[in-house]
């Protein structure tokens, strides 16, 4: 079931700032008829064997493969991101479908005999009927995919509603779901807004919501369907921090962090927009080096795959990071690079940025504390190793983190100590 509505949004080409489609945003009736297709899908998916449903995954995956420029194309059109980007997302979105063709083994259950006198026991792996998942406009076809393969080869049913920002790429995605066999009301998707998601979480037929987005968002998600007894996956905001020690090797670093924090225009939950340098002559050599980098960066229209990096999502959040950088000044942080005046010719109506590199910046000020998400790069400089850790603990994120060394110990005892859920090493 797609679901349909009259309320009507406009989708856009972020390289031109051009509306290129239209998205009908559900009403709660809409939902909940998804809703109800998939409950009625649910009794015989459940009881369709691992394997058959197996099967459904593997010609799903050659379907995908078959058509990725396609998917690729459209999700670069609609979120900007340059096309070896997207084509990145449509592999990881891929590595999740092939991994659920396994699902036969995956879902083995195990079995003890005499945990008592005569007494056998026994776990077994069931699904729990209908899911939803409420998806971020940064990874339209991976999340998704992410969220609804693993759910429907366990044998439950699914409703996404995708971002309203950026549908197109997952809607074909999942046209080709149904291509590969899948039965009428196991996954179901309806575009909307703030309506729609609250049906999703109160809705009593809807056992699980996954959710990736904002922290407030994910927050009020979490609370919402929780208090409505359902299972809650809410993944919030992230302001990532990478630690550049005196020992490591800069050109790795400006390297890596060029990546991490421009790729995908910033828009991305483990972008790295805060440098924590450890001492003054590691500060000034690396602000040095990735200055010269950042010169260089190509930004222009995502389907042309010469380009470093495209535009941001909407005219809003373009506005919404610029304002960041106004205010990174007004703080006192030294704006070394500014890429608030790019023009890119062809494209003067875009929503772009160039990439924009603060120095001197300090945990008092706002654009460290904020997830801005987007192409902007501040370095912190403290003088030792152990101030730099606190400084990313006393951090309200703590979604990744990473070291640039050369010290062994160094790196294991950031590994170990650091209070952060994901944690790199050069």
């Amino acid at each position: 079931y797609i679901g349909a509505g009259d309320r009507m949004q406009d989708v856009f080409d972020p390289a031109t700032g051009s509306v290129r489609t239209q998205v009908a945003l559900a009403t709660k009736a809409t939902v909940e008829t998804a809703i109800a297709a998939a409950e009625a899908a649910f009794p015989a998916w459940r009881d369709t064997p691992p394997a058959k449903r197996a099967q459904i995954m593997f010609r799903y995956k050659q379907l995908l493969e078959e058509h990725s420029e396609e998917i690729d194309f459209l999700l670069t059109q609609e979120h900007g991101k340059v096309l070896n980007d997207a084509h990145g997302e449509f592999l990881r979105a891929l590595e999740v479908v092939e991994y659920m063709c396994g699902a036969p083994e995956l879902l083995k259950g195990e079995h003890t005999k005499n945990v008592g006198p005569a007494v056998d026991s026994w776990s077994e792996r069931q699904p729990l009927g209908v899911c939803a998942g409420i998806a971020p406009f940064n990874f339209p076809v991976m999340v998704p995919l992410w969220l609804i393969a693993p759910a429907i080869a366990c044998g439950n049913t699914f409703v996404l509603k995708p971002s309203e920002k950026d549908p197109s790429s997952v809607y074909r995605a999942l046209q080709l779901l149904k291509d590969a066999g899948l039965p009428d009301g196991v996954v179901n998707l309806v575009n909307g807004d703030k309506e729609a998601v609250d049906t999703l979480l109160k809705d009593p037929r809807v056992e699980a919501v996954s959710f990736v987005g904002s922290t407030p968002v994910a927050s009020y998600i979490y609370t919402t369907a929780s208090a409505a007894g359902k299972r809650v996956q809410a993944l919030g905001g992230a302001k990532n921090h990478a630690i550049i020690m005196p020992d490591a090797d800069l050109d790795n670093a400006v390297s890596a962090m060029m990546g991490a924090a421009f790729g995908s225009c910033g828009e991305r939950c483990m972008a790295v927009p805060v440098a924590v340098t450890v001492g003054d002559e590691v500060g000034d050599a690396f602000v040095k080096k990735i200055t010269t980098e950042i010169a260089k960066m190509k930004v222009g229209p995502g389907t042309d795959s010469s380009n470093n990096m495209g535009p941001l999502i909407t005219r809003e959040h373009l506005q919404k990071v610029k304002g960041y950088v106004d205010l990174g000044v007004q703080e006192g942080a030294e704006l070394v690079v500014d890429g608030r005046g790019l023009v890119v010719n062809g494209y003067e109506n875009g929503f772009f940025l160039g990439g924009c590199l603060f120095d001197k910046v300090t945990p008092n000020m706002k654009i460290y504390q904020d997830e801005i998400f987007g192409p902007v790069l501040m370095v912190v400089r403290v003088k030792t190793m152990q101030e730099a850790m606190d400084l990313i603990d006393a951090h309200q994120y703590g979604n990744g983190t990473c070291i640039f060394t050369r010290d062994g110990e160094a790196a294991r005892y950031f590994s170990d100590r650091i209070k952060v859920g994901m944690v790199g090493v050069n």
